[in-house]
């Protein structure tokens, strides 16, 4: 137990989480989830699915939520470094509609747990990354939605003196506004 460190951030239920590392002449371990651990730090959630992606430099995949069957997620990079952020789409929250990022990378080995009811997406500021997350529910593409990146209520500060251009899904190029959005968690 306690292989982890919990940081909750400005916004309520986003947490960055640092795991302890153990390193040696061979090169090192760490635990990147324990049910009981984050049951502890008050994080009771099931993980249904894993997911992986290798993007290269400059694409931003984002900001994706579901509508129907909302989805939690414990993201980090695995190779190189992303910039990843979270939007509170919760009606009822103090803070919705503000945005939340963190730096992850192979090198930091930071998480980043975003709970249901937020949209998310991050920024490949490497040559390449591969990033990974778990899902407490599965993905059901009929009820994707997602918000434009740059949406100027928003505000998402992102790091793009890192990169030469923003490379976007043509999903992505399309996402509407969040107040042009109809979502309801």
């Amino acid at each position: 137990m306690g292989q982890f460190k919990f940081i909750e951030t400005p916004i309520k239920g986003l947490y960055i989480i640092e795991p302890k590392l153990f390193t040696d002449s061979r090169g090192y371990f760490m635990e990147t989830y324990n049910y009981e651990d984050f049951k502890a730090a008050g994080l009771d959630m099931i993980f249904v699915q894993d997911n992986q992606s290798k993007s290269k430099k400059g694409v931003l995949r984002g900001i994706h939520f579901q509508t129907k069957h909302v989805q939690g997620k414990l993201v980090r990079a695995i190779k190189g470094e992303v910039f990843d952020v979270a939007v509170d789409l919760r009606k009822e929250s103090k803070t919705y509609g503000q945005w939340y990022g963190v730096f992850l990378s192979e090198e930091n080995k930071k998480q980043f747990y975003i709970p249901e009811g937020f949209a998310h997406g991050f920024l490949v500021i490497s040559e390449e990354a591969e990033f990974v997350y778990k899902c407490t529910d599965v993905y059901h593409p009929q009820y994707e939605g997602g918000i434009a990146w740059n949406d100027p209520d928003i505000n998402i500060y992102w790091p793009l003196e890192k990169i030469e251009k923003v490379l976007l899904s043509e999903k992505d190029k399309k996402a509407p506004l969040l107040k042009e959005c109809k979502i309801n968690f």
